[in-house]
Protein backbone atom coordinates (compact mmCIF):
# COMPACT_ATOMS: atom_id res chain seq x y z
CA UNK A 1 0.00 0.00 0.00
CA UNK A 2 2.85 1.86 0.90
CA UNK A 3 5.04 2.07 -2.22
CA UNK A 4 1.70 2.57 -4.58
CA UNK A 5 1.11 5.72 -2.49
CA UNK A 6 4.66 6.47 -3.36
CA UNK A 7 3.75 5.86 -6.88
CA UNK A 8 0.54 8.16 -7.14
CA UNK A 9 2.36 10.77 -5.40
CA UNK A 10 5.46 10.62 -7.87
CA UNK A 11 3.00 10.58 -11.00
CA UNK A 12 1.61 13.16 -9.12
CA UNK A 13 4.60 15.50 -9.18
CA UNK A 14 5.85 14.69 -12.92
CA UNK A 15 2.28 15.72 -14.40
CA UNK A 16 2.22 18.77 -12.48
CA UNK A 17 5.99 19.41 -14.06
CA UNK A 18 4.99 18.80 -17.39
CA UNK A 19 1.80 20.91 -17.30
CA UNK A 20 3.94 23.95 -15.86
CA UNK A 21 6.09 23.16 -18.40
CA UNK A 22 4.01 23.04 -21.29
CA UNK A 23 2.21 26.56 -20.01
CA UNK A 24 5.57 27.87 -19.89
CA UNK A 25 6.44 26.77 -23.78
CA UNK A 26 2.99 27.92 -23.98
CA UNK A 27 3.50 31.17 -22.51
CA UNK A 28 6.66 31.88 -24.31
CA UNK A 29 5.37 30.73 -27.91
CA UNK A 30 2.86 33.48 -27.22
CA UNK A 31 4.80 36.23 -26.72
CA UNK A 32 6.68 35.49 -29.55
CA UNK A 33 4.28 35.55 -31.90
CA UNK A 34 2.61 38.75 -30.07
CA UNK A 35 6.39 40.39 -30.86
CA UNK A 36 6.10 39.48 -34.19
CA UNK A 37 3.06 40.97 -34.73
CA UNK A 38 4.08 44.41 -32.91
CA UNK A 39 7.28 43.83 -35.38
CA UNK A 40 4.76 43.48 -38.34
CA UNK A 41 2.51 46.15 -37.58
CA UNK A 42 5.79 48.60 -36.95
CA UNK A 43 7.07 47.76 -40.50
CA UNK A 44 3.82 48.26 -41.82
CA UNK A 45 3.46 51.90 -40.28
CA UNK A 46 7.07 52.79 -41.83
CA UNK A 47 6.08 51.31 -44.90
CA UNK A 48 3.10 53.15 -45.00
CA UNK A 49 4.69 56.30 -44.08
CA UNK A 50 7.74 55.23 -46.64
CA UNK A 51 5.09 55.32 -49.08
CA UNK A 52 3.83 58.98 -47.98
CA UNK A 53 7.29 60.40 -48.38
CA UNK A 54 9.17 62.28 -51.25
CA UNK A 55 12.89 62.58 -52.17
CA UNK A 56 14.25 65.53 -54.19
CA UNK A 57 17.35 66.02 -55.82
CA UNK A 58 20.12 68.30 -55.64
CA UNK A 59 22.33 68.46 -58.39
CA UNK A 60 24.63 71.65 -56.92
CA UNK A 61 25.58 72.38 -54.02
CA UNK A 62 26.34 75.74 -53.65
CA UNK A 63 29.62 76.51 -51.38
CA UNK A 64 30.02 77.09 -47.84
CA UNK A 65 26.36 74.96 -47.73
CA UNK A 66 26.21 71.87 -45.66
CA UNK A 67 23.11 70.09 -44.37
CA UNK A 68 22.48 72.17 -41.17
CA UNK A 69 21.94 75.31 -43.54
CA UNK A 70 19.91 73.13 -46.17
CA UNK A 71 17.80 71.62 -43.48
CA UNK A 72 16.95 75.64 -41.98
CA UNK A 73 16.37 76.76 -45.46
CA UNK A 74 14.01 74.03 -46.45
CA UNK A 75 12.24 72.98 -43.47
CA UNK A 76 10.35 76.35 -43.82
CA UNK A 77 8.41 74.55 -46.82
CA UNK A 78 7.45 71.51 -45.45
CA UNK A 79 8.64 68.93 -42.99
CA UNK A 80 11.71 67.17 -43.66
CA UNK A 81 13.45 63.55 -42.26
CA UNK A 82 16.34 63.20 -43.86
CA UNK A 83 19.75 64.37 -46.26
CA UNK A 84 22.51 63.21 -47.76
CA UNK A 85 24.97 65.42 -49.37
CA UNK A 86 27.72 63.58 -51.03
CA UNK A 87 31.16 64.99 -50.80
CA UNK A 88 33.57 66.15 -53.28
CA UNK A 89 36.25 64.19 -55.19
CA UNK A 90 39.54 64.90 -54.19
CA UNK A 91 41.12 66.34 -57.03
CA UNK A 92 37.64 68.58 -57.58
CA UNK A 93 38.64 69.45 -53.95
CA UNK A 94 42.01 70.42 -54.69
CA UNK A 95 41.17 72.70 -57.41
CA UNK A 96 38.28 74.58 -55.04
CA UNK A 97 40.40 75.10 -52.46
CA UNK A 98 43.37 76.68 -54.60
CA UNK A 99 40.95 78.75 -56.40
CA UNK A 100 39.15 80.28 -53.26
CA UNK A 101 41.42 79.05 -50.40
CA UNK A 102 38.19 77.62 -48.59
CA UNK A 103 38.91 74.83 -45.93
CA UNK A 104 35.42 74.14 -45.55
CA UNK A 105 33.54 70.69 -47.08
CA UNK A 106 32.63 70.69 -50.61
CA UNK A 107 29.98 68.43 -51.58
CA UNK A 108 28.64 68.06 -54.99
CA UNK A 109 25.48 66.83 -55.23
CA UNK A 110 22.62 65.89 -52.24
CA UNK A 111 19.10 64.16 -51.42
CA UNK A 112 16.36 65.30 -49.10
CA UNK A 113 13.10 63.63 -47.82
CA UNK A 114 10.04 65.29 -47.26
CA UNK A 115 7.88 63.44 -44.94
CA UNK A 116 5.05 64.47 -47.93
CA UNK A 117 5.76 63.29 -51.91
CA UNK A 118 3.16 66.39 -52.07
CA UNK A 119 5.22 68.94 -50.72
CA UNK A 120 8.60 67.63 -52.33
CA UNK A 121 6.90 68.04 -55.62
CA UNK A 122 5.53 71.32 -55.01
CA UNK A 123 8.57 72.26 -53.44
CA UNK A 124 11.07 70.91 -56.25
CA UNK A 125 8.43 72.97 -58.79
CA UNK A 126 8.81 76.13 -57.03
CA UNK A 127 12.36 76.26 -56.26
CA UNK A 128 13.81 75.18 -59.33
CA UNK A 129 16.00 77.64 -61.08
CA UNK A 130 14.87 80.16 -58.07
CA UNK A 131 17.48 82.52 -56.57
CA UNK A 132 18.31 80.61 -52.73
CA UNK A 133 18.01 83.83 -51.02
CA UNK A 134 18.05 84.32 -47.18
CA UNK A 135 20.52 86.16 -45.77
CA UNK A 136 22.27 89.05 -48.11
CA UNK A 137 25.47 87.84 -45.84
CA UNK A 138 25.39 84.41 -47.27
CA UNK A 139 27.70 83.66 -49.27
CA UNK A 140 25.22 81.15 -51.44
CA UNK A 141 22.83 84.55 -51.20
CA UNK A 142 23.08 84.75 -55.30
CA UNK A 143 22.89 81.03 -55.93
CA UNK A 144 20.04 79.08 -58.10
CA UNK A 145 18.13 75.96 -56.83
CA UNK A 146 18.57 72.94 -58.93
CA UNK A 147 16.55 70.64 -57.78
CA UNK A 148 13.90 68.27 -59.05
CA UNK A 149 11.50 65.82 -57.59
CA UNK A 150 12.21 62.18 -57.72
CA UNK A 151 8.87 60.08 -58.99
CA UNK A 152 8.76 55.93 -57.60
CA UNK A 153 12.10 57.06 -55.54
CA UNK A 154 12.56 55.81 -52.36
CA UNK A 155 15.39 56.72 -49.45
CA UNK A 156 15.85 53.00 -49.94
CA UNK A 157 17.02 52.94 -53.20
CA UNK A 158 19.40 55.64 -52.30
CA UNK A 159 21.00 53.78 -49.57
CA UNK A 160 21.48 50.40 -51.73
CA UNK A 161 23.36 52.64 -54.58
CA UNK A 162 25.34 54.25 -52.52
CA UNK A 163 26.43 49.99 -51.21
CA UNK A 164 26.64 49.71 -54.66
CA UNK A 165 28.71 52.70 -55.60
CA UNK A 166 31.18 51.97 -51.86
CA UNK A 167 31.77 48.34 -52.85
CA UNK A 168 32.51 49.35 -56.44
CA UNK A 169 35.25 51.75 -55.19
CA UNK A 170 36.58 49.00 -52.68
CA UNK A 171 36.45 46.32 -55.42
CA UNK A 172 38.73 48.88 -57.19
CA UNK A 173 40.95 50.21 -54.81
CA UNK A 174 41.50 46.43 -54.19
CA UNK A 175 42.05 46.08 -57.77
CA UNK A 176 44.58 48.90 -58.12
CA UNK A 177 46.27 47.59 -54.64
CA UNK A 178 46.82 44.05 -56.05
CA UNK A 179 48.53 45.60 -59.28
CA UNK A 180 50.65 47.68 -57.27
CA UNK A 181 51.70 45.04 -55.05
CA UNK A 182 52.58 42.77 -58.07
CA UNK A 183 54.80 45.55 -59.75
CA UNK A 184 56.42 46.30 -56.21
CA UNK A 185 57.30 42.41 -55.95
CA UNK A 186 58.30 41.95 -59.55
CA UNK A 187 60.73 45.46 -59.24
CA UNK A 188 61.95 44.04 -55.92
CA UNK A 189 62.43 40.59 -57.57
CA UNK A 190 64.20 41.95 -60.24
CA UNK A 191 66.27 43.88 -58.02
CA UNK A 192 67.35 40.66 -56.32
CA UNK A 193 68.26 39.01 -59.04
CA UNK A 194 70.43 42.05 -60.58
CA UNK A 195 71.69 42.02 -57.22
CA UNK A 196 72.83 38.22 -57.30
CA UNK A 197 74.24 38.45 -60.43
CA UNK A 198 76.54 41.04 -59.87
CA UNK A 199 77.84 39.15 -56.55
CA UNK A 200 78.16 36.84 -59.14
CA UNK A 201 80.43 38.06 -61.48
CA UNK A 202 82.33 40.22 -58.87
CA UNK A 203 83.04 36.34 -56.69
CA UNK A 204 84.13 35.13 -60.60
CA UNK A 205 86.48 38.18 -61.10
CA UNK A 206 88.38 37.87 -57.89
CA UNK A 207 88.84 34.47 -58.78
CA UNK A 208 90.10 35.17 -62.25
CA UNK A 209 92.47 37.59 -60.55
CA UNK A 210 93.36 35.56 -57.42
CA UNK A 211 94.15 32.69 -60.81
CA UNK A 212 96.36 35.25 -62.76
CA UNK A 213 98.05 36.19 -59.51
CA UNK A 214 98.97 32.74 -58.67
CA UNK A 215 100.04 31.83 -62.54
CA UNK A 216 102.24 35.32 -62.51
CA UNK A 217 105.66 34.17 -61.59
CA UNK A 218 108.57 36.80 -61.56
CA UNK A 219 111.12 36.28 -63.83
CA UNK A 220 114.97 35.84 -62.08
CA UNK A 221 117.41 36.70 -64.19
CA UNK A 222 120.66 35.05 -63.54
CA UNK A 223 124.09 36.20 -64.04
CA UNK A 224 126.73 33.48 -64.93
CA UNK A 225 130.49 34.27 -65.23
CA UNK A 226 131.57 33.90 -68.43
CA UNK A 227 135.21 33.68 -69.98
CA UNK A 228 136.02 36.78 -72.31
CA UNK A 229 135.83 35.51 -76.38
CA UNK A 230 138.93 34.90 -77.82
CA UNK A 231 139.97 36.98 -80.60
CA UNK A 232 140.44 36.56 -84.26
CA UNK A 233 144.47 37.17 -83.61
CA UNK A 234 145.22 35.80 -80.86
CA UNK A 235 147.66 33.23 -82.79
CA UNK A 236 149.61 36.41 -83.90
CA UNK A 237 149.90 37.37 -80.06
CA UNK A 238 151.03 33.84 -78.76
CA UNK A 239 154.38 32.89 -78.31
CA UNK A 240 155.65 30.44 -81.13
CA UNK A 241 158.60 27.61 -80.56
CA UNK A 242 161.25 27.84 -82.94
CA UNK A 243 162.29 24.63 -85.00
CA UNK A 244 165.89 24.43 -83.26
CA UNK A 245 164.37 23.74 -80.21
CA UNK A 246 162.17 21.30 -81.85
CA UNK A 247 164.67 19.07 -83.18
CA UNK A 248 166.82 19.19 -80.22
CA UNK A 249 163.54 17.91 -78.10
CA UNK A 250 162.20 15.19 -81.18
CA UNK A 251 165.60 14.30 -82.29
CA UNK A 252 166.96 12.86 -78.75
CA UNK A 253 164.51 10.30 -79.20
Amino acid sequence: MENSEENNEINATTTATTKSNVEKTELESKLKLKKKLKLKKKLEKETEKADKRGVCYLSRIPPHMDHVKLRQLLSQFGDIQRIFLAPQDSNARVQYKRARASQNQAYSEGWVEFANKCVAKRVANMLNGEQIGGRKRSSFYYDLWNIKYLSKFKWDDLTEELAFKRATREQKVAIELSAAKKERDFYVSKVDQARASNAIEERIKKKQKVQQDSLQVEKVIRHFPQTKPINANAKGSKTELSDDFLDGVFGGL
